[in-house]
């Protein structure tokens, strides 16, 4: 990120824009401006025509139905069902023996899966959840690891019309609580184990932990990865492979309605209370179609890799519904980039000849830092566009990815968008837009944001403020799971009618857009949105904790380290026995990814008069810059004696 000046404008020194190389330009999809005219001149005409793109069982009788804000509402009346766009609909079109999934699993073995061959799969298992009692409307939980058989469990619930929560697979037994808890799930679908880096991690035993207090769930179906034994609970616990031995290969897709609840998926909030996030069907669906289609330059011999987790937005949207609705070849990988080597993804990208690879900024710092020869001593010419995604990018980050991934010939489309977005919403256009290190570029058609100080006026150029959502988009969130007030509070309270992203960002005189990440309390971990408070309250339920406060230190690798400040209660010494054992508690609270890198004791946390902790005085301290004004403190000793003891741990 640029540096600021003594004015506190960034600075307007960036590099000349890199024009899309002639060789791209001249085979992509979009070659010049005209989607960004055509939604300008009328954006409801142009998601209407994107819709058309689709299947519907019942075309809609308005695109937008804008009366009732917060709450809107995407082609109204329409019908329709997501498993027909992304499976039947390619059969019937001559594409049944085209590749839907290319797997490779982290000990090497693989499994292809063809749109025909989906298509059966999905529909046994809708048998399956039907025979189960699951029927439309119906939650259903998914806690898998990264293989097809979750790609099928989601495909299923979208077919039947029931609701699918998926939790990321590294989540904690607690974690997995809390979700079904609140989604009221009936049915968990599940593995006996996950592979991780050469060792096997229990799922279905970890599992049990959970449902001791989930009431709801009265079925769980184990898919079996790792051949991990497992305790059976008669009448509840079934095994995938029995129930889909002989289920019939074929299932009538449920007509749905365009607002009806497609997913729940839950994100890190300010609160200790994870934000359960409901995306409807036809939106949702044109959404992310769209975006696929345009900003990976969709061709029919793509073999396309993102990267994310399927428990991730991400992996919703740009390995499932995105992907599989324009008849792509999605690549899934189940092991991690640095295992059994370093080179590991250039393997694969090698092997199966990858040709669009999305990943995160995390991922490719980490590939910077383990050096040039890995991705060098591998055959990348297959590769013709780059996505990042998860976090603002650094420039130093972008170019070596452009240069020793790309190989200088492949445009990057570093892409802004949000779980509550469920598209992306700023990226460049590859065949259309110059990029700049580091910039998302604008926004892509139809979608209108804008840059804002706290009183809601546009920013300058090179001024910092908030980055908003002017009006509503297809794929956006509706609201928080029963949680309406949240809802509206969340998004749409600081500046009325406008949706706050929470994102700070800036604007360069050509309008490009530059993303500073978080301005509120959720920080992102490689990627991952952790909430502070859920963090904080983990800590707080350990016995030895009196009170605690989370901040994220900016980190080269991760985006941000979790950095805790603990004070102990009155007669408990703190040691390193006991700040390890207080990681380990957050670990098994929340999951690994929320692990503290690093946790600090002190006798009392900087408050204001009112009680509030200054989290921010606790990031200056971390990140060792000037504290500024401390007199509005209750004690302004207490920030000296933390600074002081911090810098010399």
């Amino acid at each position: 990120m640029k540096e600021k000046n003594d004015t506190g404008i960034f600075s307007e020194d960036q590099p000349k824009p890199l024009k899309p190389p002639d060789s791209f330009r001249k085979k992509a999809l979009i070659k010049d401006d005209s989607l960004y005219r055509e939604a300008e001149k009328d954006k409801l005409a142009f998601w209407s025509g994107r819709a058309e793109d689709l299947q519907w069982m019942k075309k809609w009788d308005q695109v937008l139905d804008d009366s009732n804000p917060p709450y809107y509402k995407w082609f109204v009346n329409g019908k329709l069902n997501v498993s027909v766009n992304c499976l039947d609909r390619h059969v019937d079109n001559g594409l049944g023996n085209k590749k839907a999934i290319v797997f490779e699993g982290e000990k090497g073995d693989t499994e292809n899966l063809t749109y025909e061959q989906l298509l059966k799969e999905v529909n046994k298992f809708c048998n399956v959840l039907s025979n189960l009692g699951v029927g439309q409307g119906d939650a259903v939980t998914i806690w898998m690891p990264m293989i097809p058989e979750a790609v099928v469990a989601m495909l299923a619930c979208t077919r039947i019309g029931a609701v699918h929560s998926v939790v990321f697979g590294g989540f904690s037994p607690d974690a997995l609580k809390d979700r079904i808890l609140d989604s009221k799930s009936k049915l968990l679908v599940t593995a006996d184990g996950a592979n991780r880096k050469g060792k096997v991690l229990t799922m279905k035993g970890a599992a049990e932990e959970a449902l001791e207090q989930c009431p709801s769930i009265e079925k769980v179906v184990i898919a079996e990865r790792t051949g991990t034994d497992y305790d059976v609970k008669e009448g509840r616990d079934l095994r995938w492979k029995d129930l889909m031995k002989d289920a019939d290969e074929n299932f009538s897709a449920a007509e749905m309605d365009a607002e009806d609840p497609l997913f729940i998926l839950y994100s890190s909030g300010t609160t200790g209370k994870p934000k359960g996030i409901l995306h409807t069907t036809g939106g949702y669906l044109v959404g992310v179609n769209t975006t696929h289609r345009y900003v990976f330059d969709h061709h029919d011999d793509d073999i396309y890799w993102c990267t994310a987790d399927i428990g991730w937005i991400t992996g919703h949207s740009y390995i499932v519904y995105g992907p599989l609705s324009n008849a792509s070849t999605v690549f899934m990988y189940e092991g991690t980039p640095d295992y059994p080597n370093r080179d590991r993804f250039w393997e694969l990208i090698e092997k199966y000849k990858i040709t669009v690879f999305y990943t995160a900024p995390t991922a490719i710092r980490s590939f910077m830092r383990w050096g040039n020869h890995f991705p060098d001593g591998r055959d990348l010419s297959s590769l013709r566009l780059l996505g990042s995604v998860g976090e603002p990018i650094n420039p130093e980050a972008w170019l070596w990815y452009f240069e020793h991934i790309g190989k200088g010939k492949c445009p990057i489309v570093d892409t802004w968008w949000q779980t509550e977005t469920g598209m992306i919403m700023i990226t460049p256009l590859p065949g259309v837009t110059p990029l700049k290190p580091g910039s998302a570029t604008t926004p892509f058609p139809g979608i209108e944001v804008d840059i804002v100080d706290d009183q809601g006026n546009s920013t300058s150029p090179g001024q910092r403020g908030f980055l908003v959502i002017k009006s509503p988009w297809p794929a956006m969130l509706r609201t928080l799971y029963e949680d309406h007030e949240r809802y509206e509070h969340t998004y749409w309270k600081q500046y009325p009618g406008i949706y706050f992203t929470g994102d700070g960002a800036w604007k360069d005189s050509d309008g490009y857009l530059w993303i500073m990440g978080r301005v509120d309390d959720v920080l992102n971990v490689s990627g991952h949105r952790i909430g502070t408070m859920e963090v904080e309250s983990a800590l707080v339920d350990h016995q030895s904790v009196a009170e605690a406060a989370v901040i994220g230190k900016v980190h080269e690798i991760k985006g941000h380290a979790i950095t805790a400040f603990v004070t102990l209660k009155e007669g408990v010494e703190g040691n390193e026995e006991l700040l390890q054992e207080l990681k380990s508690h957050v670990g098994k609270k929340i999951g690994a990814i929320a692990r503290p890198e690093e946790i600090f004791f002190t006798y009392e946390l900087p408050k204001t008069r009112s009680g509030k902790i200054m989290r921010r005085l606790l990031r200056d301290i971390a990140e060792q810059r000037d504290l500024g004004d401390v007199t509005t403190l209750m004690d302004p000793q207490v920030v000296a004696a933390i600074k002081k003891g911090y810098t010399e741990k």
